[in-house]
């Protein structure tokens, strides 16, 4: 059955539905479920918290709104996300009108953690029904639960869904059709919440939780036998590791293929203009400036896809959370917690994500070390610029006939990274007030196979993503430096390149002066200006630059041959040392703002990443200068 594809009315007209729940109980997937694509994603005021709301018609021919909160384990808020569920479930946030129902998801296999946020959402009188969602999960784990006892026990409807697969959302559909046209009732103060204590709250969890449940708890189940391996104290760690570095060998070994098909097509389209234009602006600007710049970002999309891939299967079968669980002790140790590893993990896809998620971090110390270290993490605008200086200057060969060494590469200068934001954590630890360790409290769901549509939905996310980069920030740089790259032109008798005495030209021949220590050129040197933008920019204004500044027929899209022939080894290194340090692109740095409250933080973690790069580079191409000539 599921949600009929129709026109929605206007949203004024509809019933205001939340969904709130604790984190991993499958709430954002019955999300999506509902809504499909018929979704808007925005911020709430004044912060930069997510807020997703979408539409549905019911089978019945009801329209509704549908509202997905933060996830929250109590609204006793502890976090800035709990806080905002809190205050819109309660009425009281500025600009948001209070739901006319709240949809209660909770996850069957852990009633026991999940009922106490349900109590507290009952003592605030709003009309409920109780999502159970993973019953499927739960039945094959030896979980039964009498719906029909938990609905008495609670007083409000119960019913059974399953959220990842198609029709599970049927019995919650029939269920708001049951509901009678919305009123408005008055909501109970937020006092209400803790009017009964946590004790209190938890013993009725418990009474409940006898009575419609027999709450097995089989010590022999497939989940509990993975972690036994899994959360080993040395095998653990060792199997993280291992997964890592075969993550890193992928996204050179299976992309190949597919980033070939892609360069030889944007190839393909420069050629084909080169041959029926006639020399000009016109052919400059597709051929240099567009297929040059922005073509050359585009061939990087296989190993960005890939390398989400990974993450998205990790995640979706619960192994994340087990390795923020393995990496607590060592977190701990430069003063963090493992719940910093999810917000530092997803910096890997972009810093600014990671920086917002680090909200669920309780201990505001924790929270602020944890925002300026973000960056650090190896970002996927970055991994353009890798793959192509690993591509021009390390050999595509095999290591002991199985480790790939251009894999290999790239997997140290994740590693350096992640090292270097546990050194600037450790830093932060005795100079950023007090350092109080606190216990990780991590809910560690069960394994299961990754759902097909939440991996197709997020990488179609991630590609978009990119693409719309591609096609909106990047071009419109790249447009723009092939114009400052192409005027005024060369004097009379010139024996550059055009672009040499160009205004890009002029800039960069005046930044050389302060990066000539570290071998950078000026041609990189405008390379490096509009990288503050958009970090994968740095090598579509590479494919700009060098495709004016190159004689004959030759493509910026061929830079890899282009940079192996004008760069030393030196050089290569030392742009490789900058980027794992470089300063953040500009709008990273307005998210810190933004986070902070300050414009203290930002400019700090501008200055800091900019002295660690500038002196990691010089290191790096002082020693590969002093190698080669010895």
């Amino acid at each position: 059955m599921g949600a009929i594809e129709k026109p929605v009315p206007p949203t004024a007209q509809m019933p205001l539905i939340a969904l709130l729940g604790n984190p991993n109980c499958g709430k954002t997937a019955l999300f999506n479920r509902l809504t499909g694509a018929r979704q808007k994603v925005a911020n709430y005021a004044g912060v930069t918290i997510e807020r997703k709301e979408g539409g549905f018609t019911s089978p019945a021919g009801r329209a509704f709104r549908l509202l997905d909160l933060p996830g929250a384990y109590s609204l006793s808020a502890t976090t800035p996300d709990e806080a905002i569920t809190r205050d819109v479930v309660a009425g009281v946030r500025a600009g948001e009108r209070v739901p006319d129902a709240i949809v209660c998801v909770v996850d069957a296999t852990n009633l026991r953690l999940n009922l106490r946020l349900v109590l507290e959402i009952k003592r605030l009188g709003l009309p409920m029904l109780l999502a159970l969602n993973m019953v499927d999960v739960a039945k094959k784990r030896g979980i039964l639960i009498d719906a029909d006892k938990l609905a008495e026990e609670l007083g409000m409807t119960v019913v059974e869904t399953v959220a990842v697969q198609s029709g599970g959302e049927d019995a919650l559909l029939r269920a708001l059709d049951a509901m009678p046209p919305s009123h408005k009732m008055p909501v109970n103060p937020l006092s209400a919440i803790d009017s009964v204590s946590v004790e209190q709250t938890q013993r009725e969890v418990r009474r409940i939780l006898a009575a419609v449940s027999n709450d097995l708890h089989d010590t022999g189940n497939l989940t509990e036998k993975i972690d036994d391996v899994v959360l080993h104290p040395l095998l653990g760690p060792a199997i993280l590791a291992v997964l890592m570095f075969l993550v890193f060998q992928a996204v050179f070994s299976w992309a190949n293929t597919p980033m070939d098909l892609i360069k030889g097509g944007v190839d393909g389209i420069g050629h084909f203009v080169t041959a029926h234009m006639d020399n000009g602006l016109l052919r400059s600007l597709l051929v240099e400036g567009i297929l040059g710049g922005a073509g050359s970002v585009l061939v990087f999309l296989p190993q960005i896809l890939i390398l989400f891939f990974f993450i998205l299967v990790l995640e979706d079968c619960g192994y994340l959370p087990r390795a923020a669980f393995l990496l607590d002790r060592m977190m701990g140790g430069v003063g963090l917690s493992g719940r910093a590893f999810i917000p530092l993990l997803s910096s890997f896809a972009c810093a600014i994500p990671g920086i917002m998620a680090a909200r669920t971090i309780q201990n505001p110390r924790d929270r602020l070390v944890t925002i300026m270290i973000a960056p650090l993490m190896t970002c996927s605008a970055r991994l353009p610029v890798y793959a192509l200086i690993i591509a021009a200057f390390i050999p595509n060969r095999e290591l002991a006939g199985i480790i790939n060494l251009q894999g290999l590469v790239l997997f140290v200068l994740y590693f350096t990274g992640i090292a270097a934001a546990m050194a600037v954590a450790y830093f932060m630890k005795r100079t950023v007030g007090a350092n109080r360790q606190h216990p990780l409290m991590l809910e560690l769901p069960s394994y299961h196979w990754p759902h097909q549509r939440n991996l197709a939905m997020g990488l179609w996310e991630r590609a978009k993503i990119f693409l719309s980069r591609v096609g909106t920030i990047i071009l419109s740089l790249t447009i723009l430096l092939w114009f400052l790259s192409s005027f005024p032109g060369a004097p009379q008798g010139a024996i550059h390149p055009a672009i040499y005495y160009s205004l890009a030209g002029l800039l960069g021949r005046g930044l050389a002066v302060i990066f000539a220590p570290i071998g950078f050129g000026w041609e990189i040197c405008i390379a490096l200006v509009p990288g503050l933008a958009a970090r994968e920019v740095a090598v579509g204004a590479l494919g700009t630059v060098y495709a004016l500044s190159q004689t004959g027929q030759e493509l910026a899209t061929s830079l890899t041959p282009i940079i192996a022939k004008s760069w030393s080894m030196a050089t290569a290194l030392s742009l490789l040392a900058w980027y794992v340090f470089a300063p953040q692109c500009m709008s990273t740095l307005s998210v810190v703002r933004r986070e902070t409250n300050s414009w203290r933080y930002p400019l700090l973690m501008a200055g800091y990443m900019f002295a660690l790069a500038y002196g990691a580079s010089f290191l790096t191409y002082r020693i590969a200068l002093y190698f080669a000539g010895s």
